[in-house]
């Protein structure tokens, strides 16, 4: 058991302390956020995640998972301290550090010992010497403390099980003392042989991005193979599958749809191109993933825009989803919302329903109309879109549907449904690279 802080309670951070807790050590995590430190102790947790709230009440309930706003008391009775704050781009795509910079200062106040500092934000190659210098220049005492980079792999919607049962633990520093430590935390994961990388700082700071830049290059190169499929008569979907059985391809992030969004694909591979450029060297490919995705939204709109007969102006669109993936309620840089804006703005009016994200959609886009039901989206409606796959509606009631809508048209932007299913039950269907 070994007693840690975790800076930041958003998602990474309360994913992380709360698993750490359930490894069994002793966790605290910190927020300046008054409001989500009292909801969080009142067992609340901010945002979905599946199975989270669960397992922060059982945590804190047998006293290993506490929350407070004092970084000073967090840091002075912690061994080991992981930074988990928000990197978001600026407005150069560059990744903004101000909170990273903020919280190492801060913890350099407040060291009263040997500490470890753990760099879990997604951060560009060279942070975790910034950090150190920025620890080195603020000590109030000369405590000794070591820097180590340890990144997440977290999909969100299924971020415990990913915690759990990563596919890998990557630990970068050059402190063997910080690499025992460090490796002791993650010692329940060794039980499963969960395959644990060793390395220096920069190198594990830089798998984050090349990761991250590589599944959405792969999700961006089947949107422009889809592209092609529509044009000669092929069908993506088969395609898709084809491909991944070749071993070193593989299946996952080849499925063609409106593109990526949310937390991390967007701003890390606009952050990869940046620091890329930076260094001296522009990543052409990634550039390129990320040109295909901003057009994938225009794509998207364009095709609904048929769909409606090629006039949107006074036309109805009912959407089906909102988040930008399933089980989970973030909506940044959902592609829904950014489609539904181009809809909105050639005259369209856009009715939507998403399980979980509705409220807070409807609170980021006021021209957004947020209903209650998927038969609420429907009704009036003479193009129907369903943009993300949750489960419920993967088996939708196609006749009840079908009765509200002005004209049965459904656009199929994540290739749920096959098209005779769609047809026989008397729609008009449409879907991406397919016939």
């Amino acid at each position: 058991m070994r007693s840690i802080c975790v800076v930041g309670t958003g998602y990474v951070g309360l994913v992380t302390g709360t698993c750490l807790a359930d490894f069994g050590n002793r966790v605290i995590c910190v927020d300046v956020d008054e409001k989500k430190i009292a909801s969080l102790e009142d067992g609340r947790v901010p945002f979905y995640e599946p199975g989270l709230e669960e397992m922060v009440k059982r945590n804190a309930s047998v006293g290993r998972l506490r929350f407070s706003t004092s970084l000073k008391e967090g840091v002075g009775e912690s061994e080991v301290i992981f930074i988990a704050v928000g990197t978001p781009s600026d407005e150069t795509g560059h990744a903004d550090l101000k909170f990273v910079k903020n919280v190492a200062k801060e913890i350099a106040l407040a060291m009263n010992g040997y500490k470890v500092i753990v760099t879990k934000s997604t951060v560009p190659t060279g942070t975790g010497a910034l950090v150190e210098k920025l620890i080195g220049e603020n000590r109030a005492e000369s405590h000794e403390f070591d820097i180590v980079s340890n990144p997440e792999f977290l999909r969100e919607g299924s971020a415990i099980e990913d915690f759990m049962r990563p596919d890998r633990i990557i630990i970068g520093t050059d402190s063997p003392r910080a690499m025992e430590i460090i490796s002791e935390v993650y010692e329940p994961l060794y039980l499963l042989e969960t395959p644990i990388v060793k390395t220096n700082v920069a190198t594990a700071e830089m798998i984050k991005y090349a990761s991250n830049a590589f599944l959405a290059t792969k999700i961006s190169y089947v949107n422009e193979i889809s592209n092609i499929c529509e044009r000669v008569g092929a069908d993506v979907s088969v395609v898709s599958y084809g491909m991944g059985l070749d071993k070193r391809i593989g299946p996952k992030f080849l499925h063609a749809g409106a593109g990526y969004g949310g937390s991390c694909f967007p701003k890390d591979t606009r952050a990869l191109v940046y620091f890329g450029e930076k260094a001296g060297y522009l990543p052409r490919i990634v550039k390129a993933a990320i040109d295909v995705n901003v057009r994938r939204r225009e794509e998207m709109a364009a095709k609904i825009e048929n769909a409606a007969g090629g006039e949107l102006k006074g036309r109805t669109v009912g959407m089906l989803g909102i988040s930008f993936k399933p089980n989970t309620d973030d909506i940044r840089e959902a592609p829904a919302l950014e489609i539904a804006s181009i809809l909105i703005d050639r005259g369209a009016a856009v009715r939507a329903f998403d399980p979980v994200s509705g409220s807070i959609a409807a609170e980021a886009m006021s021209e957004l109309t947020v209903v209650d039901s998927i038969l609420d989206a429907a009704k009036g409606a003479d193009v129907l879109v369903l943009m993300t796959e949750w489960n419920e509606f993967r088996d939708l009631d196609l006749a009840g549907i079908r009765e509200r809508m002005n004209k049965p048209v459904f656009v199929d932007c994540r290739n749920v449904y096959e098209s005779r299913k769609l047809r026989d039950a008397g729609f008009e269907y449409h879907s991406v690279g397919r016939e």
